[in-house]
């Protein structure tokens, strides 16, 4: 798929910076990559070329997705912004970066990270439980990676600081393709080949 193609579908990704302690989260944000470019899709993530970001994006690219990347400025130097995307946005800050990445996407997955992959996933599920926006948000669980949060998010649930309707705004699991078909799918955007998933 070259630059100039309209892309099937496009897909925010939020992820770590760094590569994490196990190799199966970089298989995963691998094959994140994979799936999304053989789709014809288009990977919007926060810019740089380290850690998991890196991965998924060089993994679009290699597949033939098209890749946008947003970084702020006073990132640009800490996470080495992604040179090689089709399209790479420098931003004035954090507010900017996360509004433009909504605006390019259709939906919204999350892989394993640090702070600001929470931030970033917890935000985008705000902004719908408000209404501000009707995108499928995604979390994958790779090696059980959010447990523990998925249990403290029903514990609201069960204190009553949260309802149940607002659990049901994201979808959770292991299974790459089927997650990422789940989202595409939900934002009314099948992709070409719905048999995919079995093969990356």
């Amino acid at each position: 798929m070259t630059a100039t193609n309209t892309p099937a579908f496009s897909i925010c990704v939020y992820c770590g910076s760094r590569p994490g302690e196990n190799t199966a989260y970089t298989e995963a944000a691998t094959a994140v990559g994979q799936w999304i470019g053989k789709l014809g899709g288009q990977l919007v993530y926060g810019g740089g070329r380290t850690g998991l970001m890196g991965t998924v994006a060089e993994a679009t690219r290699q597949a033939g997705g098209r890749v946008v990347g947003v970084i702020p400025q006073a990132l640009v130097d800490k996470e080495l912004a992604n040179t090689a995307c089709d399209e790479l946005h420098i931003v004035a800050n954090m507010h900017e970066r996360k509004a433009m990445m909504a605006e390019r996407s259709n939906a919204f997955l999350a892989l394993p990270g640090g702070i600001g992959t929470f931030e970033e996933f917890f935000e985008v599920w705000t902004w719908r439980q408000l209404g501000y926006h009707d995108k499928p948000i995604g979390l994958l669980n790779t090696t059980g990676y959010y447990d523990h949060m998925l249990q403290f998010l029903d514990s609201s649930v069960a204190s009553g600081f949260m309802g149940p309707w607002q659990m049901d705004l994201i979808r959770h699991g292991t299974d790459i393709g089927a997650l990422l078909q789940a989202l595409v799918e939900e934002a009314g955007l099948a992709p070409e080949s719905q048999n995919l998933r079995g093969k990356i």
